[in-house]
């Protein structure tokens, strides 16, 4: 009976510390006046869906001085190579069309038929070719722009919102008969988003 009392105390213990090690390691954030949740998923990098799920949110009502506990971030590291992604499939095309492009990367890290990090899915590799053309040629090696930055931020708060793209193509120079046989889901500039 000791024994069972005994490891009965250690594993009570034990969960004590692991609770408490993790709500250490959780960022809380108290409302200000005039926040909504898409201002502070966007100044936190992180969705503003699993913002709301966190914090077991149903509606967008936010009362000042309340807290929030935030998801854990997408890391610098990500951000840099995705917007270095951006810019380079981007360049020259309207904001939108940036945040586009970088939601098509988020959107397959949430799919199963996709690798589940932001680098993985930018290095994918099928056939002896980069899932991009930028990784291919070397493009994604050069500094992204503060525009590009924006749009990953803003893909990075809008994550799950949209409308499911994981593809886009530039229909001038596209050859595959397959991409083009994907739905498309938008058209924003030169680019064709789909699914």
């Amino acid at each position: 009976m000791r024994k069972l009392l005994a490891l009965a105390s250690t594993f009570v213990a034990a969960f004590c510390l692991a609770t408490t090690e993790v709500e250490a390691q959780t960022t809380v954030h108290y409302v200000k006046p005039g926040e909504t949740f898409w201002t502070i998923a966007k100044s936190y990098n992180v969705s503003l869906l699993e913002l709301q799920r966190m914090n077991q949110k149903q509606s967008d009502v936010l009362f000042v001085g309340e807290t929030l506990r935030i998801p854990q971030p997408i890391s610098q590291a990500d951000k840099d190579l995705l917007a270095r992604l951006v810019h380079a499939e981007a360049k020259g095309e309207p904001f939108a069309g940036k945040v586009a492009v970088a939601t098509v990367v988020l959107n397959r890290v949430d799919h199963p038929n996709f690798p589940n990090t932001i680098r993985q899915v930018i290095y994918e590799r099928s056939g002896g070719y980069y899932a991009f053309t930028p990784v291919q040629n070397g493009e994604i090696n050069k500094p992204a722009d503060r525009e590009a930055y924006r749009a990953v931020e803003e893909a990075i708060a809008f994550r799950g919102l949209g409308s499911g793209s994981l593809y886009f193509y530039n229909p001038k120079t596209a050859k595959s008969e397959w991409i083009r046989s994907r739905q498309v889901t938008v058209v924003i500039g030169n680019h064709v988003f789909a699914k």
